[in-house]
């Protein structure tokens, strides 16, 4: 069993055909992609943000520098370029850069006032000083902050806030008492109401800037008229967006198409938006004061210790302070990241929202555990909903949680929930949504875009445990999973039978290419369901999606930025995104997942209805 989210076992199987000069050297270059995309995505979504603005006021940068200005950075730029003479191309490019950071409007320590124009995806407010950018967190859009300079670069700078000038109405009061060095949340300074619409406009603008589609501004009289010609049409889509050429024949191309394009949705919240998560993931450290176990402070490997969490179910708190008291009651040693001695290294509680059930996972620094039966006693009396104890063993020096091997320490290996009526097994490494109440909205518009009426074969490309796959086969005649991570096919078949599915099979391998065997095989699909991780699908997924031609594509998303990646490729394919459906999974961070619906040559066919 896998704590792998679906499709995260290709690198591993890459890299084990590797020779090992070429896998160390691809782990370089990936370790160096990973380090240089946030830096890239933040200039990006900054970039996007400073030129919205920009249009918006009719001007760009230059506009705003006098002759002067001008004259200056040219004669700059002129005296740089003559200057090189007998010195190295090294020499010369350390004076480059280190006199174009002379020229920006601030340096380093210098502090400013600036009007936050914008939030980018990591839920730091942008703003600017003479056209240059700055990332301030904790400041939000609409305010007038007074700001420190922390650190620049060619393009963009960070800041720390100082005061606020004009505070946002959507400023609350962060109610979390280490909201400010805890880095498990980064909006809750922002209104509930706010941070849904911060995270549609955020998918709405990822859409437009990466994918290059048109959103719609408002329905129209001509979508709903195409939507109700649409109900002959064998389960077609319920709200449909347009092609340019199709929407081009009053001569008003761009207009019609704001109205007629991708309709996004209000983000679908919480009533109740605390306490949510069914799981807890704790790091274990040590103080003066003994065992601690929290959560990394903001852009460190410091461990916060706590003894709540306003996110976490009450349960997984509880559990969590009950092992540390045993811990530092017993003397057990917690792991050091840089020695790589000591035992205890997370405390895992997983927590059953509907059947109350609870599964505690002690990772630990090898097999042997001191005072084991101590431990196990003092929580079984003191937390009677305890139904699985389990250890994981984990001797690597690494970050990542869990080991490979997991023992049953007391009770059963797996504990029991439900998402809607369909029934999961739950074991120490399996994924599961860690938001159960939002896990029923997202899959029931995963099964609304699907369009099901009982007859139709689906595939499930990045099936995991059979999640998505069994909420699908309660409406299909015949569903398809296929899933990279052999341990999490075996979790998909156990639910499938638990659940006495007979619809459902399910398959261990790449859905780029599983999917075609099947098509060899004789198995086409009518719908075809993607659920990749953050990374996006992989480009022969795509490529396999639109040879199949189904003629749904329903992609679930936890990275908007992705998903507008792919659902440009799926519309220069012949698809048409009609609809994306933004939810909150993770209120009080800047997450956000979304639901999009995609139709194959629909609108033609829809208004031909309509003539």
């Amino acid at each position: 069993m896998t704590n792998n989210r679906s499709g995260r076992g290709k690198s591993r199987r890459n890299a084990a055909t590797a020779t090992p000069v070429q896998e160390n050297q691809h782990k370089k270059t990936m370790k160096a992609t990973r380090e240089r995309e946030p830096e890239q995505s933040r200039v990006r979504a900054g970039n996007g943000l400073l030129q919205a603005e920009i249009k918006h006021k009719n001007g760009n940068v230059n506009e705003n520098m006098n002759d002067s200005d001008r004259k200056k950075r040219k004669n700059g730029r002129d005296t740089r370029r003559s200057s090189n003479g007998g010195r190295s191309q090294d020499a010369s490019n350390r004076n480059r850069s280190s006199v174009e950071r002379s020229d920006l409007p601030v340096q380093k320590n210098d502090e400013a006032v600036i009007d936050i124009i914008g939030m980018n995806h990591d839920g730091e407010g942008v703003g600017r000083v003479e056209g240059f950018t700055l990332f301030v967190p904790g400041a939000l859009p609409g305010e007038k902050v007074r700001v420190k300079v922390l650190k620049t670069k060619k393009q963009y700078g960070y800041a720390k806030l100082l005061d606020i000038a004009q505070a946002s109405p959507d400023r609350i009061a962060a109610p979390c008492a280490i909201y400010d060095q805890c880095g498990g949340c980064q909006i809750q300074h922002m209104s509930y109401e706010a941070q849904l619409s911060w995270k549609r406009q955020h998918v709405v603008d990822v859409l437009e800037r990466i994918g290059k589609l048109s959103v719609a501004t408002e329905p129209s009289e001509h979508t709903a008229q195409v939507l109700a010609a649409s109900a002959d049409t064998d389960g077609e889509a319920d709200t449909v967006t347009t092609s340019d050429s199709a929407m081009n024949a009053d001569g008003n191309a761009d207009s019609m198409s704001r109205v007629h394009g991708v309709v996004v949705h209000p983000t679908l919240g919480m009533s109740e938006p605390w306490r949510y998560r069914n799981k807890a993931q704790v790091p274990i450290g040590v103080t003066e004061g003994g065992l601690v176990g929290g959560f990394y402070a903001r852009g460190s490997h410091r461990i916060v210790d706590m003894n709540t969490c306003l996110i976490q179910d009450e349960r997984n708190d509880e559990v969590v302070a009950r092992v540390k008291e045993i811990g530092r009651m017993l003397g057990i040693s917690a792991y050091n990241e840089e020695t790589g001695r000591g035992l205890l290294r997370h405390v895992v509680v997983k927590t059953a929202f509907r059947t109350g059930e609870m599964m505690l996972v002690l990772v630990t620094n090898g097999r042997d555990i001191l005072h084991a039966d101590a431990w196990i006693g003092s929580i079984r009396e003191h937390i009677p909903h305890v139904a699985s104890i389990c250890q994981n063993v984990n001797t690597k020096r690494t970050n990542v949680i869990f080991g490979d091997e997991t023992r049953i320490l007391w009770g059963r290996d797996v504990i029991y929930d439900y998402i809607g009526n369909v029934q999961f097994a739950i074991s120490a490494r399996s994924f599961y949504q860690v938001n159960p109440v939002q896990t029923e909205v997202l899959y029931s518009k995963t099964v609304e875009y699907a369009g099901l009426t009982g007859k139709e074969t689906v595939i499930d490309a990045y099936c995991g445990i059979g999640t998505i796959s069994l909420f699908l086969a309660q409406h299909a005649d015949q569903v398809y999973g296929v899933e990279i991570v052999k341990e999490a096919i075996d979790d998909a078949r156990s639910n499938a039978l638990l659940n006495e599915m007979g619809n459902v099979k399910f398959e261990v391998g790449a859905s780029e290419d599983v999917i075609p065997a099947w098509k060899e095989q004789g198995i086409t699909a009518d719908v075809i369901v993607v659920d990749p991780p953050r990374k996006g699908c992989d480009p022969r997924l795509l490529d396999t999606i639109l040879e199949m031609q189904p003629e749904r594509v329903v992609y679930v998303s936890c990275n908007p930025s992705t998903l507008a990646r792919d659902l440009r490729i799926l519309e220069d394919g012949g698809y048409k995104t009609v609809e994306v459906q933004p939810v909150d999974m993770f209120p009080h961070t800047v997450h956000v997942e979304c639901v999009a619906m995609l139709v194959k040559d629909f609108m033609a066919h829809a208004l031909q209805k309509t003539d």
